[in-house]
């Protein structure tokens, strides 16, 4: 279960990381594309972030329906 947690983690990370790269780059060139793969990262990192919770929900779920 740790490392399923480490491994959401680290993608999460990655994806918020690619947002500030994508807008910084945005921000100092003006090019629209940057600015269109910034709102693609962050969609990402919303989609892990929302899996993992999703995931860790649904586990309690399973294990107090196997364990009553």
């Amino acid at each position: 279960m740790t490392v399923f947690r480490w491994i959401i983690g680290l993608l999460t990370a990655m994806m918020v990381g690619g947002t500030a790269l994508s807008f910084g780059l945005y921000i100092i060139t003006g090019i629209d594309l940057w600015l269109k793969r910034t709102h693609k990262f962050r969609h990402w990192a919303y989609v892990a972030i929302m899996f993992w919770f999703n995931f860790e929900i649904w586990l309690r779920v399973i294990l107090i329906i196997v364990n009553w």
